[in-house]
């Protein structure tokens, strides 16, 4: 399998993260990168690195001006007086205010509450761009897959958070979400999102919400008390094309696997042309919030029963943050696709 990692991802090294109201150091580190390169290596796959996507490609999914916002908001945070060191909101606009007013501020402490979903995506100096190399590796994984077979793209920071123009949960663009249309440019008719993370894929869900032509699946835990909290409940359908299977706390293999299996048969019944996976290892029992207690070989049987739909398949890292387990499980997954 062919695999794509690019250096620039240590360029994002987020250190501002909020936790039931106390500061704690961020879980998206850029020894995440490593440990997972560590299992390709165990693995004997080398990463190609792909050149960096360009604006304009994440502009295929992304709002202009939210794209402004990220390329320009370290700089215009840091020109001001006490700033900190990365860009983190400290207001979100209430929909009250919204609906009163028909100006749009220019503030960048008024843009970062507007294009952020949370505290979760705080903005360094090196975030933009490790954010356009992350989407190029999931860009090369689609465009390696279009004729067939499979590929992993390295993606960090992950995206399946992210809207077209929100920020969130540690993701700024979605990887997987461009990764799914790229496909569709090249030719497919019909395109499925599994997503595995732990957490459900919001932004991806929020990106397709009004299209049939590809089918958003999310296996996740309960959002009743789990992050993004306000989606992934079952019964959100959008135009019709969206599956949600959030799973009770302290879910293991068994009901898990049962979840995609379930996830597999609608992908099946949607005659999907092409998949993409947005592969998180934080369903790992291992994990620092073991919301779902998934083991390693429940991932490799994950990993056979995918890769059983025998569709080109652009595989995209999401989450993950039991650093030292990430390149076993990695090693685990994709060492049992077929």
């Amino acid at each position: 399998m062919r695999a794509f990692a690019h250096a620039d991802e240590a360029l994002h090294d987020p250190q501002f993260f909020l936790m039931r109201g106390r500061l704690r150091a961020n879980f998206e580190v850029p020894a995440r990168a490593a440990s997972l390169r560590a299992g390709l290596v165990a693995l004997g796959v080398a990463p190609d690195a792909p050149p960096p996507a360009t604006r304009a490609d994440a502009a295929r999914l992304h709002d202009q001006g939210y794209l402004d916002f990220l390329a320009s908001a370290h700089a215009e945070w840091a020109a001001l007086p006490e700033a900190g060191a990365e860009v983190v909101p400290n207001i979100h606009p209430a929909p009250e205010m919204l609906a009163q007013t028909r100006t749009t501020p220019a503030h960048i402490i008024a843009r970062t509450g507007q294009f952020t979903a949370d505290n979760a995506c705080p903005i360094g100096p090196g975030t933009w761009a490790a954010s356009l190399s992350a989407l190029g590796c999931a860009l090369a994984a689609a465009d390696a897959v279009a004729a067939g077979g499979a590929a992993y793209a390295l993606c960090r920071p992950p995206g399946h958070h992210a809207y077209a123009a929100r920020a969130g949960g540690h993701c700024y663009i979605n990887n997987s979400a461009l990764a799914a249309q790229r496909l569709r440019d090249a030719g497919a008719k019909r395109v499925a999102v599994l997503d595995i993370d732990s957490h459900h894929g919001n932004g991806t869900q929020g990106i397709f919400w009004e299209r049939k032509d590809v089918l958003t699946v999310s296996v996740h835990a309960d959002p009743a008390r789990y992050y993004p909290w306000y989606v992934g409940f079952a019964g959100e359908t959008g135009a019709g094309e969206n599956l949600n299977l959030p799973l009770p706390f302290g879910t293991g293999d068994t009901e898990w696997l049962a979840a995609i299996a379930t996830g597999i048969a609608r992908i099946r019944a949607f005659s999907a042309d092409a998949l993409v996976v947005a592969l998180g290892f934080d369903a790992s029992e291992h994990e620092p919030l073991a919301a779902v207690r998934v083991t390693s070989d429940g991932f490799a049987r994950a990993a056979v029963a995918i890769s059983a739909l025998s569709l080109p398949t652009a595989i995209c890292q999401e989450g993950g943050y039991a650093v030292d387990h990430l390149g076993p499980l990695l090693h685990a997954f994709l060492g049992a696709w077929r």
